[in-house]
C-alpha cells in the first residue's frame, strides 16, 4: 500500500513539472500569457494559448519572454489613493 502511494505521489510531481506558462511582453506594453514556450521560426514567435490554438507574433514586436513564475507586473498607471473617513473628535459631538 505504501509503495503505491509513493509511486502515485512521484507520478503527480513529475506531471506538474510539465505545465509551464510564459509571459511575452510586447513593445507597446501589452502582455501575452502562453501555455507553451514560444518558438522562434523565421522572424515570428509561434505559441499556443490556453485553449490550444496556435498564434503568431512578429519577433520585432517582442521585447521579452519570461516564465510566468518569474514575470513581474509592470504598472504605468498612477497609484490611486483611497480617501480615509473623516475622524470625528469627541468634543465636536454636541455640534451634530
Amino acid at each position: 500500500m505504501a509503495k503505491a502511494v509513493c509511486l502515485g505521489l512521484i507520478g503527480l510531481l513529475a506531471l506538474t513539472g510539465c505545465a509551464h506558462h510564459y509571459v511575452m511582453r510586447l513593445n507597446n506594453g501589452a502582455e501575452i500569457t502562453t501555455a507553451s514556450k514560444p518558438q522562434l521560426v523565421e522572424d515570428t514567435y509561434r505559441f499556443k494559448d490556453a485553449r490550444g490554438q496556435e498564434h503568431f507574433v512578429s519577433a520585432g514586436r517582442v521585447r521579452e519572454i519570461t516564465p510566468a513564475s518569474m514575470a513581474r507586473r509592470e504598472s504605468n498607471l498612477p497609484a490611486i489613493k483611497e480617501k480615509k473617513p473623516k475622524q470625528r473628535k469627541w468634543y465636536r459631538l454636541w455640534l451634530w
